[in-house]
């Protein structure tokens, strides 16, 4: 793929004109707008039979690149740009989306704040050229827009950051303390418990006891109904042998002839 790009780079020089594509090439009005993280300013590259490519530059205030579309792009690769016939190699990386980002070197960057016409010759399927009229502020204008957007964007993402970072100590000290409380409230059932079982125990040993003395009271009641039963069955038993026993025998007193009376 990256030989594909090359190879079309080096055919569509051998027809580059400087002159001819730079007349018919209208100058760059720098339109900067802020991004989500940055700046941008849209391009229109022009082609020398009228067709147009859009393409975008942006700064995050740090570096600027050229971001573009095109189809069946390498991960990676070193692409060139022509800056008034000189050639500038920059790195080039596909982004999620399957676009390119073409990171402009500082040395590329500085071409072009001085230059006149810029060169793209592997974007299309002819070479592609943007005059620079007004890129020396413009490009000034993009990297002051872009660091500050991309500090409110850092500000933003901060905030936002340790808003979700307060939400989730938030719902961590929640959490805990639902624990706490499911603990201590598990603790107090397990006590309230444990003081049921305990009464319940006592109670039944307390009914137990009771049933234990009741019996023994039962128990000494019947044995002493046992014993007047058979005290009072054996006084009446001895009445009864009383009764039927024959009466005892009386003799009358001797009389002796010499007694006085």
């Amino acid at each position: 793929m990256i030989r594909s790009i090359i190879g079309g780079a080096a055919a569509a020089a051998l027809f580059y004109t400087p002159v001819s594509a730079a007349v018919r090439t209208p100058a760059l009005s720098w339109v900067v707008s802020p991004s989500d993280s940055g700046c941008e300013a849209q391009l229109e590259l022009a082609s020398r039979s009228g067709g147009v490519t859009p393409v975008r530059l942006t700064s995050d205030g740090e570096i600027i690149s050229l971001r573009f579309f095109k189809d069946d792009l390498p991960a990676r690769a070193f692409l060139p740009l022509r800056i008034d016939q000189a050639r500038f190699s920059n790195l080039m990386l596909r982004s999620p989306d399957g676009s390119g980002e073409l990171v402009l070197s500082e040395e590329t960057e500085a071409a072009m704040r001085r230059g006149t016409t810029l060169g793209v010759a592997w974007l299309a399927e002819e070479p592609l050229t943007l005059s620079l009229a007004g890129s020396e502020r413009g490009l000034a204008d993009l990297r002051v827009c872009g660091a500050q957007a991309s500090s409110r964007h850092r500000d933003q993402v901060n905030a936002e950051l340790a808003a979700r970072d307060r939400a989730a100590a938030d719902a961590r000290a929640r959490a805990l303390s639902e624990a706490q409380l499911a603990a201590v409230q598990a603790q107090t059932a397990a006590a309230e418990a444990q003081r049921r079982q305990v009464e319940e125990t006592a109670e039944r040993q307390r009914r137990a006891e009771a049933a234990a003395t009741e019996r023994a009271y039962m128990e000494a009641r019947q044995r002493a109904y046992e014993d007047q039963r058979r005290a009072y069955e054996r006084r009446y038993e001895e009445y009864e042998d009383e009764r039927w026993a024959p009466p005892p025998q009386t003799w009358p007193r001797a009389r002796y002839p010499y007694s006085r009376y």
